[in-house]
């Protein structure tokens, strides 16, 4: 029988939960309270996972899946944590053992949250991975994070064919050959006690989606996501009992952010609506059968359900909380949603290095454009990129984004990485100086407000002005025409470089002059002169594998067709000045 006399881990880590449950909506008094618990020992699925299930929340849902066919699992905390103990216990039979690296590559499936609790509790290290990955990266992924065990789907199997012969191959699905299934593992009858693991023991190895060079391995601990994700938790605003959807891929760290640590470091359930290609009435159409009171999505969903009659849906759906993240939101599709529901989309901010860091708590007034304040547990700094100036406090400042590795309040941030596995140069050169470097720009205001601008590499100057290439995409999106864009510079003789935009247009329109005119013209009525866009190429946008937009591409084909700011023009590509006014 497993121990649920909870340790001193799940004291501690209980009291800050409850804290920030009680603090929800004073952001400056949860700040100020805050403290990042420290246990000696911590084993998330035993200590926290295993203390809910045998407690008041125990036939809670902590998970709920629905299918595109009307079809669904629901499984209470405490059927999970039998599934999980039961499934560590054949793991462990297989050979998965404490400090072994097993790549995890399955959808949004009851096994990925069965695993990964079965993987706690070994004290396994989680190499998450999205089913998209091609055999090459595969092949990376199993060489350079020296992974011994593999669970993936079965239809997922070829991309595993290079890989070493005495990696164990496990399957959700009919196994191929030399592949086990994991649904053996229903008829284990054994038991396994779960690791007393360190809190700097590794847990997940994350590669990142690589927008602007080869992916790292972010290096995440048994404390890091799982505590550390207290602050993701309370941005979003989550609450005991809440039925919370978060539109995400399994593989990327924005999964683990809100369809894992934080629902259930609240006790609520993690709600899953797949599809097989996104559908924003069926999205709402389950929401509403699930009752859902909490909901997070990228500014791409967000773009899609304000196309809908969102007004038709407010007495539908129960939503408390409404929430994006993975890029900024424009400020128009946040007042679009707040007509519709009367709700307001809180933007957060943090990247796989971390748990969220900055962000809009539920009762913190919304600055529109704004990401929000820091969240607690973070002293975030804002530096000077030119004179390496460091600006703190609520002093209005721009800058790189940088955490206090060592703030004199709260430490070591706890959500913070250990570094990049194996590779301590790129982990020195981000820790530099005392300082977490996000590589992200921004500026912010007398109240602390943060604002995003750009990644550091996409910020460009043109006629010596500096643009922030989100600031320009921001205002292309409001053009009925503009269904997505990116802005990149464009080699100028006499400018330097001028801002290029590259649009995705909107169903029902055409890659016209006309309709690059109708843009431009929108833009030049938006936008201060210096910021004006000069040059329009209809395009898709290429994009990492989790969908992030790869504009280092797109910048190097810009050097590369119009390296003297000449050229011949793309069969889809407009300037400014070969247009009618």
């Amino acid at each position: 029988m497993t121990d649920l006399t909870a340790p001193t881990g799940a004291a501690a880590f209980r009291a800050v939960r409850d804290l920030l449950l009680e603090l929800r909506e004073d952001a400056g008094a949860a700040r100020e309270a805050f403290r990042w618990p420290r246990p000696e020992r911590f084993n998330y699925a035993r200590d926290w996972f295993d203390q809910v299930a045998a407690g008041a929340s125990s036939d809670r849902a902590a998970l709920w899946i629905m299918e595109p066919d009307g079809g669904e699992t629901r499984l209470t905390y405490a059927e999970l944590a039998h599934r999980s103990r039961r499934l560590a216990g054949w793991l462990a039979s297989r050979g998965v053992r404490r400090g072994d690296r097993l790549l995890l590559m399955l959808g949004n499936q009851v096994e990925l949250w069965e695993t990964v609790l079965a993987a706690i509790r070994l004290g396994a290290v989680i190499i998450p991975a999205t089913t998209l990955l091609s055999a090459s990266d595969v092949r990376d992924r199993v060489e350079r994070g020296t992974v011994r065990h593999v669970v993936a789907r079965a239809a997922d199997a070829a991309a595993f064919e290079g890989v070493p012969a005495d990696v164990t191959r496990i399957a959700v699905g009919e196994p191929p050959r030399g592949w086990t299934a994991l649904a053996d593992a229903e008829s284990f009858q054994g038991s396994v006690e779960a690791e007393d693991t360190a809190p700097d023991e590794t847990l997940l190895l994350y590669f990142t989606s690589g927008t602007t060079a080869f992916p790292k391995l972010v290096e995440h601990t048994h404390t890091s996501y799982p505590i550390g994700h207290l602050t993701t938790m309370y941005w979003l605003g989550l609450r005991p009992g809440d039925v919370h959807v978060n539109v995400s891929s399994p593989g990327w760290a924005k999964h683990a952010w809100s369809s894992l640590f934080a629902p259930w470091n609240a006790e609520a359930t993690v709600t899953v609506v797949n599809q097989a290609r996104f559908d924003a009435t069926d999205l709402l159409a389950a929401m509403e059968r699930a009752r859902v009171t909490s909901f997070c999505a990228p500014p791409t969903v967000w773009r899609m359900l304000v196309q809908q009659e969102l007004a038709g849906w407010a007495d539908r759906i129960p939503l408390r909380e409404v929430a994006a993240a993975g890029e900024p939101l424009n400020a128009e599709i946040i007042e679009q949603v707040r007509r519709a529901w009367g709700l307001t989309v809180r933007d957060g901010y943090g990247q796989t290095e971390t748990t969220a860091q900055i962000g809009n708590p539920p009762g913190q007034k919304v600055v529109p454009g704004s990401m929000g304040r820091p969240l607690p547990g973070y002293e975030v700094v804002l530096v000077d990129p030119a004179s390496g100036a460091v600006r703190g406090g609520d002093e209005p400042a721009e800058g790189e984004i940088c955490l206090r590795v060592h703030s004199p309040v709260f430490g070591r941030p706890l959500g913070l990485m250990t570094g990049y596995r194996d590779d301590p140069e790129r982990t020195a050169e981000a820790m530099r100086d005392g300082l977490y470097r996000t590589g992200d720009v921004a500026s912010r205001d007398e109240q602390g407000y943060v604002t995003y601008i750009g990644r550091a590499d996409d910020v460009f100057k043109a006629s010596d002005y500096r643009i922030s290439p989100f600031e320009l995409e921001s205002v292309l999106v409001e053009h009925a025409a503009v269904a997505e864009a990116a802005v990149v510079p464009s080699p100028d003789p006499l400018r330097l470089a001028v801002p290029k935009a590259f649009v995705v247009l909107a169903a029902g329109w055409e890659p016209t002059a006309a309709t690059a005119a109708q843009i431009l013209a929108y833009t030049r009525e938006h936008l201060a002169p210096y910021k004006r866009i000069r040059r329009i190429e209809f395009a898709e946008l290429p994009k990492t594998i989790s969908g992030k937009i790869r504009r280092v591409e797109l910048r190097e084909g810009e050097q590369q067709r119009h390296p003297d700011g000449a050229g011949e023009r793309g069969t889809m590509e407009f300037w400014e000045d070969d247009l009618p006014r």
